[in-house]
């Protein structure tokens, strides 16, 4: 097989498998409604229930989940972190699609990327595109530095909160705005990830409901905390660790 050939064949094989890549997604994308202020997308995280969506998503009210086979939920915010535009909601299901998590860490400018979502209503689209750059930014009003990746896929109001994944299918971001015109940002897998697993795995061990909020400097400065922001209780579970302490 001559040189064209082999590119040929290499170009439809790597088609068909981003192809496949994008419907697995699409099973575990979800329309998130809060509000009078249209929608956005979110993820299955895990099989339970979670969904991993944007803060400003679900800021207006609380959310409605469509599934991909259309079933509905209300859903639960469990916890949200507007510095870093990401909450996490709990449905009252089992057994649903889940996305496979990939590590952000390991992100390389130039790595090929799919976004999947729900731009303008429209479900399930996929745009592609690279990873243009990675980098810190500084929450408004806190010191705290939080991760982003800035890509060239086409983004629309609708795709918020839904997924950024590699070309294994493997979610890497969580799709948050639109900069410049041109470029997308999106929030690290690793970093939600943290965050669903600050909510959820530690919330079952001891029975706390936790939400971070901001830090006063009062505050910060009479317990001698770097750290902008902290952990508020919101909720025990009953009999549970933390109620019997």
């Amino acid at each position: 097989m001559n040189v064209e050939g082999r590119i040929a064949g290499l170009t439809t094989t790597l088609a068909e498998a981003l192809a496949d890549v994008a419907q697995r997604v699409q099973h575990s994308l979800v329309l998130v409604q809060s509000g009078p202020r249209g929608s956005g997308s979110g993820i299955i995280w895990r099989p339970n229930g979670v969904v991993v969506t944007n803060h400003h998503v679900v800021a207006h009210g609380r959310p409605r989940i469509t599934l991909a086979d259309d079933r509905e939920f209300a859903a639960r915010v469990v916890v949200n972190d507007p510095e870093a535009d990401l909450a996490v909601l709990q449905l009252d299901a089992l057994g649903l699609p889940a996305v496979t998590i990939g590590d952000s860490r390991h992100l390389r400018v130039g790595q090929l990327v799919l976004a999947v979502g729900n731009p303008w209503g429209q479900r399930g689209l996929v745009t592609a595109g690279v990873v243009s750059g990675l980098g810190e930014t500084a929450a408004q009003g806190t010191r705290r530095a939080v991760p982003y990746i800035r890509s060239d896929v086409g983004l629309a109001p609708g795709n918020s909160g839904g997924p950024l994944v590699d070309a294994t299918g493997a979610v890497i971001g969580i799709n948050s705005m639109i900069v410049g015109g041109d470029l997308s940002v999106a929030i690290p897998s690793h970093v939600a990830g943290a965050l669903v697993a600050d909510a959820l795995d530690r919330r079952v061990i001891l029975g706390v409901g936790v939400r971070p909020v901001p830090l006063p400097a009062t505050i910060r400065g009479q317990i001698g905390a770097a750290q902008a922001a902290g952990l508020l209780v919101v909720e025990l579970a009953p009999n549970g660790p933390a109620d019997r302490a």
